[in-house]
Parts: structure tokens; sequence; C-alpha cells
């Protein structure tokens, strides 16, 4: 991971919160002929985020798309998941206020424009490497890794290091 921007990376890490397509995907999607999406993601990241989990951080996806495979995927990593959302803002507010959460302990993890209001509400708003433009423009963290290459197992082992979390 580099460090783009502005700020050291926080060490009171309480919630990370991921966007799906472009963070957890390589941003594409295949159709078949009956209209079935499928996917490609790493296991590298679902590694990543069984590790992190070990600790008792919170892990959530936030995704404007709604799909079985952001489902399928969220339900075999154990984690916890709200699709369909069109205003990511309000949800991560209400998510951050239910748990009693200050911007500085959440990390957000996006890609694209619509994740441009969260990564600015947060402590620390990170872009996997092949973000769009204005994303790795404002994000604080750039990741060396492309979304669905790596990128969330770069922010697991990041978050690990950077907490002092020993995992088990």
């Amino acid at each position: 991971m580099t460090q783009d921007a502005h700020k050291n990376f926080p060490n009171n890490v309480r919630l990370l919160v991921l966007d799906f397509d472009g963070v957890m995907t390589d941003n594409r999607v295949w159709v078949d002929e009956n209209g079935k999406e499928s996917v490609v993601v790493s296991r590298a990241d679902g590694l990543g985020l069984a590790r992190l989990k070990k600790t008792g951080l919170e892990i959530i996806v936030l995704s404007t798309e709604e799909n079985k495979v952001v489902t399928a995927r969220c339900q075999k990593l154990k984690l916890d998941c709200k699709q369909g959302v069109q205003n990511k803002k309000e949800v991560l507010i209400g998510w951050m206020e239910e748990r009693g959460l200050k911007a500085d302990e959440v990390v957000y993890v996006g890609n694209d424009i619509n994740d441009s209001e969260c990564l600015a509400l947060v402590g620390t708003g990170i872009a996997p490497a092949d973000a769009e433009p204005e994303i790795l423009a404002t994000a604080d963290w750039i990741l060396t890794r492309k979304g669905g290459h790596g990128a969330v197992r770069e922010v697991c082992d990041l978050i690990l290091k950077e907490n002092h979390v020993a995992d088990n």
C-alpha cells in the first residue's frame, strides 16, 4: 500500500466498510444467455478478511448494486451486507451512530464516484489502484493492488499491522 495523501493510517480502526464491485471484484461481470451474472473474486481477499474478523473488527459490505452474487459472496465470508443502497453516506452515518463510532475509527474502501461521499466522511478513505481518477485524487490512501486482485487483502494486512493485532 502506498500513502498518497495527507494522513497517517489510523491505529484505532473499529469498522471496515467495503464497496463490492470494483473493490471485491475487478468491476467486470459475465452475463450468460439466461441473464445469470458471475464475477471473479480473489481468494486472497477472503483469507485476509477471515484473519481480520478473528480480531473482532467489524466488517461490512455496502453496495449500490443488488445482486445474488453479492449475497452469495458475503454469506460465504460471513459478512454483513447492505445492497441496493442509493445513498451510501446516509446508511454509513446510521451504522456509525448505531455503533457509537467516530469517523477516525472507520476505514472505507471504494472505487467509483458513488463512494466519494463515504470516502470523505470516514477517518481513512482507501481506493484500489484501478479506481476512477476522481476517487484516486481524493482518497487518503491508494492501494498497490487492483480491485478483485488482492486489494481487500492488502487493506486487511495493513489494518492487522497498523493496529498491532496478532491474528491466530
